[in-house]
């Protein structure tokens, strides 16, 4: 039996194993009442450290921390369920024809959701994006599981990035992101979606994939993900643990700090500097407008060509600069594989369609 104590640790992490009905027989009725938003079966997900959390029925008030799990949501159709978010999209930040209903989506928090308001929010399902996150700014600590408990809402997480610094081995590839989806669907009645979505992922890596997967390692541009938010005095790598790594890889590119076991690590301009690499994208977080966004690309351009230790980088140089989101390259959401199709077409002028 799972102790208090270790559920705290690890927290419920959406994604892995599902286990829904007691045989074959009944997939097909499960998934078709669940499609419907009734819960033939319960569904049963597992965190980092294979714990499980059971829905006996479809959750019908979820909140979201952050735009990528909100986004998630209206894609797979679970919209009207959401009754409200942390750190919310920025207008014109998510797909058209899901733009509208975002806005409409009450905001918590305009960035992490304060504990008190988090658990008074009536909701019955707490997505959340991140294992671990300080609270901090004077908003009180993260909610216990005995608190969420008591409140009445099970809290899961997006395990493709929540667990991603205790991968065993460097992410190449969007499984994990591609089994949230399908959980997600999963536990909020959405199954068919959910594997349309993932269809759609695969359709568009695999073209990918085709159109440059025989370009020799060596030749493969090498690739810095400059996370301008993170700060500029010491800058933050994405490693090979991180779904980004997997994103760069598809696209064709070395990312230049995948020899770096975990997710994230900070380090040095020396560093980059010796790696010196072909391509820089310029990841900025959201900044609520698509101006507001094209402004601080222009910041994080300015910032490599005017610092010292930068200025004579190869990409900086030549302009090889890529303005690509955050939170579409680092978190889990069917942007990844447009993200992959945007670096390659990029970066292989012509072969991508």
């Amino acid at each position: 039996m799972r102790s208090r104590v270790g559920r705290a640790m690890t927290a419920a992490v959406l994604g892995g194993l599902l286990a829904t009905g007691c045989g074959s027989g009944n997939d097909e009725r499960a998934s078709s009442a669940a499609d419907k938003g009734d819960s033939a079966d319960p569904v049963t997900v597992t965190d980092c450290a294979g714990a499980e959390t059971t829905f006996a029925a479809t959750p019908k008030r979820i909140v979201t921390s952050n735009a990528s799990s909100l986004e998630l949501l209206l894609r797979l159709g679970a919209g009207d369920k959401v009754v409200g978010t942390g750190f919310p999209p920025g207008k014109g930040t998510v797909p058209d024809e899901l733009d509208a209903q975002a806005q409409q989506v009450k905001v918590l928090s305009k960035t992490v959701i304060p504990k008190e308001k988090l658990l008074g929010s009536g909701a019955d399902l707490y997505i959340d994006t991140f294992a671990s996150m300080n609270m901090g700014g004077g908003m009180g600590d993260a909610p216990t599981e005995a608190e969420f408990k008591a409140a009445g809402i099970q809290h899961i997480f997006l395990k493709s990035t929540a667990c991603a610094a205790q991968s065993k081995s460097p992410v190449t590839d969007l499984s994990a992101v591609e089994d949230d989806i399908t959980s997600l669907g999963a536990v909020t009645g959405t199954s068919a979606r959910a594997a349309e979505l993932v269809a759609g992922m695969k359709e568009k890596v695999n073209a990918v994939r085709k159109a440059v997967g025989g370009t020799p390692e060596r030749k493969r541009p090498t690739y810095f993900f400059f996370d301008y938010d993170a700060g500029t005095k010491q800058p933050m790598a994405v490693c090979n643990r991180q779904v980004a790594n997997a994103v760069i890889t598809l696209a064709g590119a070395r990312n230049v700090f995948a020899d770096c076991d975990g997710d994230y690590k900070q380090v040095g301009w020396e560093d980059v500097i010796a790696k010196n690499p072909d391509w820089i994208q310029l990841a900025v977080r959201d900044r609520g407008s698509a101006a507001a966004n094209d402004k601080a690309y222009d910041e994080a351009r300015e910032w490599l060509e005017t610092n010292s230790a930068t200025k004579g980088l190869k990409a900086v140089e030549e302009g090889r600069f890529l303005r690509i989101g955050s939170e579409r390259t680092t978190i889990a959401g069917v942007a990844n594989a447009d993200t992959v199709e945007k670096i390659a077409k990029t970066l292989y002028p012509g072969k991508v369609g």
